[in-house]
């Protein structure tokens, strides 16, 4: 089944990815061999933070290309199940000037 998943890496950031199988995944990041972004020793170890599992592949990777375009604190309520909190997070401060 396919997956969207978020890791918190050994750094504190965040890594958004998808998959059809989710534990043989994971277990490439930890070992550097995931992502580009996952591959230098201070991003690991990583630990799945979020995961959501999806009827279509192309649904889990079009919710992964969502949320690499979301911001630290919107990944953070998402973790933490805070949906209500989602559609504000998105929206952005007014420009000054």
């Amino acid at each position: 089944m396919p997956w969207t998943y978020l890791l918190e890496c050994a750094d504190g950031s965040f890594y958004a990815g998808s998959t059809i199988d989710l534990e043989y995944r994971i277990a490439q990041h930890d070992q550097g061999l995931g992502s580009t972004y996952t591959r230098p020793a201070r991003r690991r170890p990583v630990r799945l933070a979020w995961c959501h599992q999806f009827d279509r592949v192309d649904d889990a990777f079009a919710f992964e290309k969502q949320i690499q375009g979301w911001s630290r604190a919107k990944r953070i309520a998402l973790i933490e199940g805070r949906y209500d909190d989602l559609p504000d997070l998105a929206s952005r401060p007014p420009r000054s000037g």
